[in-house]
C-alpha cells in the first residue's frame, strides 16, 4: 500500500481510510512514530497501558465483586497424586 497525504502548516497529516482501518485506529486513539537510522518512519497504535482497562468490563447493574471474592481454590502439590 502506498498513499500519499499532504503535511498542514500546523504538522497535522490525515491518514488514509484504508490504513486506519487495517490499524484498528479510531478517532482519539493515539499513534506513535518512530524514525529508523535509514529514514524509514514507521507508524504504530499506541498500546493502552493496563489500567486503562479499569472498569472495561463493567455492566450496569451488576454489583462489583471484591479482590477476595475473586480467589480459586487451585489444588496444591499435596492434592496431586
Amino acid at each position: 500500500m502506498n498513499d500519499a497525504t499532504t503535511l498542514t502548516s500546523k504538522g497535522q497529516v490525515t491518514v488514509p481510510k484504508e490504513i486506519r482501518q487495517r490499524m484498528g485506529l479510531k478517532p482519539g486513539d493515539k499513534i506513535t512514530f518512530s524514525l529508523l537510522s535509514d529514514g524509514t518512519l514507521v507508524v504504530r497504535p499506541k498500546l493502552r497501558h493496563v489500567t486503562d482497562l479499569a472498569g472495561l468490563l463493567h455492566k450496569p447493574g451488576r454489583a462489583p465483586v471484591p479482590l477476595e471474592e475473586m480467589t480459586v481454590d487451585l489444588p496444591t502439590d499435596d492434592s496431586i497424586s
